[in-house]
């Protein structure tokens, strides 16, 4: 196991171990809670805490780099952590059936299962086996951009969590929906992130987002719909999705609506009652 430390071509910290791995484990989330700083955001009376990266994101794809490691190569499970992202590896590729388009919705699957329900068992791991679920999630919730595996091949697995600047105002956006009894869900989550990025989604767009058929991401877009969220535009195969006028105001950019609506004679004295 290696936890490193690297500020841009400087190597700061350049450990290695070789321990039981439960003392790895919690070795590496004594050094990450070390290392990881927060910020705080305010929601109205309430303070909400956004750390440079979600412990619980951290210590899931950690763990999965443990696990699910192929203990027939050599070589090592690294850490690395740059200035702008954390880096997680480990040896062998995927478990057979996981593929990079079906991460979030494939059935749990691990090369080595008595050492997941050793996790499991010691509270380290979702006893649903569901992490990478988590990993994205708190990324998302955090106001990070989504982890990317995009990096990985047959020979290992890589997890990058983007860190940076944190999207205060997409996390101000999910604490006042949480206060309001709507938390939102992880097929929701990279929807909107993606809409804030982008600014304007097709159907077919929001399927690859949530890995789920077409039907099912038009399902998840009207349920943002009805939360006031999203709006649509167009119809059927020709229709887009974009934030609403009430997510863009929550967001600080009032003006980035009438960008993405445009001004089509036909609307423009609703969008004016807007």
């Amino acid at each position: 196991m290696a936890f490193q430390v690297l500020c841009g071509q400087q190597v700061e910290v350049n450990d290695f171990f070789r321990w039981p791995l439960l003392r790895v484990m919690e070795e590496c989330q004594q050094r990450f809670a070390a290392c990881n700083r927060e910020e705080e955001v305010l929601v109205g009376m309430l303070r909400v805490a956004v750390p440079d990266y979600p412990l619980a994101a951290f210590r899931e794809a950690l763990a999965n780099a443990l696990v699910h490691r192929d203990y027939t190569r050599l070589g090592a499970v690294h850490v690395q952590w740059h200035d702008d992202r954390l880096e997680i590896t480990n040896p062998g590729g995927f478990p057979e059936g996981v593929r990079l388009d079906n991460l979030l919705v494939t059935a749990p699957r691990t090369r080595n299962p008595l050492l997941a329900d050793a996790f499991k068992r010691a509270g380290i791991v979702e006893r649903t086996a569901r992490g990478i679920d988590t990993i994205f999630y708190e990324q998302l919730r955090n106001g990070r951009p989504a982890p990317s595996y995009e990096r990985s091949n047959e020979t290992g697995v890589v997890v990058v969590l983007p860190g940076g600047q944190g999207n205060f105002d997409f996390v101000r956006l999910l604490a006042e929906e949480s206060r309001a009894g709507r938390d939102l869900r992880l097929d929701e989550l990279p929807l909107l992130n993606a809409l804030w990025q982008d600014h304007r989604l097709t159907t077919d767009e929001a399927a690859r987002f949530t890995q789920k058929p077409e039907s099912d991401a038009r399902a998840v877009l009207n349920r943002l719909v009805e939360a006031g969220l999203v709006e649509p535009r167009g119809e059927r195969k020709g229709r887009t999705w974009h934030l609403s006028a009430a997510t863009y105001r929550r967001l600080g950019q009032p003006a980035a609506y009438v960008r993405q609506r445009g001004f089509e004679p036909i609307q423009q004295q609703q969008m004016v009652l807007q």
